[in-house]
């Protein structure tokens, strides 16, 4: 079988949602197969998805939409699933080089687990599994020879930037940051939904773009950096860069910084992380520096945002400290969005959490899932 990754068919977890699109259009541009894309519960936009990329399994997270999924489909070749057994399948099927894991949330961990330990390559674009159980996961993708390269336009440039580089030549990883629609906004005790909603630079669904507003999903990534590169989250550092060209640095002990650089397209990162080692011509250009102007950086209100001293603490506590975060945020996120909660009740739903935390050092998988799942049912 050829060394080129894109002879390998690709599983899409989370086919429905601006990264599975994305997904899509490189694997279409790339000429990649597509083994299985999934969807939680998007029957009409999870068939056209299946039929557009000639998917060979379409699986539909929630099993009551089954036969739905299957009328959807009938004629089209593409065979329907349903269930988390079925996503499972869809991202160990040997036909399947590379799983990119799209689901939004903690829904998509047990998937996630199943592929590293199938030694699948795995594209993370969503934290929260690298957030829940980033140890776990790294330690099944090593042990079955697979790798894990992150998708996140922040972790695909620090991933680039460390290359050829040691973990103890770095001194810091500067993560970056759109600063969010609130930026300059002092007080944030009025946010709206569509306030905060009305993302600058990125178009993301609701649930990441409230993590923006809030600079919760920089402050998860900042747990996942962690994880990936093996660099303590003491030496991570979120910095505001409202242009969102650079999507990140790594500065080194001889005092040099490493960036990298382009337009905010998850298309790219997407590309490298399908490609790799490879850089292989794409459908984005790079910037045009002359027309650019100024980049300017500074840091984060953390006043303001308390969520990134939140997840220094929950950093600092391990075991189940970061999937109880990541719990609580989504439910609080989920409360604001069906305005049963105000914006800095999620702030406070987080600070809680981690209050009333009994933690545990080394978590198995069961332990995470039951830390999360009574961390919903709390403060749901």
């Amino acid at each position: 079988m050829s060394d080129d990754p894109r002879s390998r068919a690709i599983c899409i977890l989370g086919a429905t949602g601006s990264i599975g699109a994305s997904t899509l259009d490189v694997a279409s541009r790339l000429g990649i197969p597509v083994h299985a894309v999934t969807a939680h519960s998007k029957v009409a936009e999870l068939a056209r998805d299946a039929v557009a990329s000639k998917a060979r399994v379409a699986v539909i997270g929630d099993p009551a939409r089954l036969d739905e999924l299957r009328r959807a489909l009938d004629g089209s070749g593409v065979r329907a699933e349903a269930g988390p057994e079925a996503l499972c399948a869809a991202a160990c099927a040997p036909e399947v080089g590379a799983v990119v894991t799209a689901i939004v949330g903690a829904a998509g961990l047990p998937a996630t687990v199943a592929a590293a330990r199938a030694g699948k390559r795995l594209c993370i674009a969503n934290k929260e599994p690298l957030v829940m159980a980033g140890p776990l996961v790294m330690a099944a993708a090593k042990a079955a020879g697979g790798a894990v390269l992150p998708v996140d336009s922040e972790h695909s440039a620090i991933f680039q930037c460390l290359e050829g580089h040691r973990p103890d030549e770095v001194t810091e990883i500067l993560l970056t940051s759109s600063g969010g629609p609130f930026r300059t906004v002092q007080d944030l005790s009025a946010v709206t939904v569509e306030q905060a909603l009305k993302h600058p630079t990125w178009s993301m669904g609701p649930k990441i773009t409230i993590d923006s507003a809030t600079l919760m999903n920089k402050s998860l990534e900042l747990i996942e950096a962690q994880v990936l590169f093996g660099i303590g989250a003491e030496r991570v550092r979120i910095l505001v860069h409202p242009q969102s060209v650079v999507h990140s640095m790594v500065s080194f002990r001889d005092g040099s910084v490493m960036a990298q650089l382009g337009r905010p397209d998850m298309r790219t990162p997407i590309q490298y992380a399908l490609t790799w080692p490879s850089h292989l011509s794409g459908p984005v250009e790079a910037p045009d520096f002359a027309r650019l102007g100024s980049l300017t950086f500074e840091d984060p209100d953390r006043r303001r945002f308390p969520s990134i001293d939140l997840a220094y603490h929950a950093a600092r506590l391990g075991g189940l400290a970061p999937a109880v975060m990541n719990a609580a945020n989504e439910v609080a996120v989920a409360a604001f969005l069906a305005g049963r909660a105000r914006f800095l009740d999620i702030f406070a739903t987080v600070e809680r959490a981690l209050g009333q935390l009994s933690n545990v050092s080394d978590p198995s998988l069961d332990e995470i899932v039951d830390a999360d799942l009574s961390t919903r049912r709390r403060y749901a």
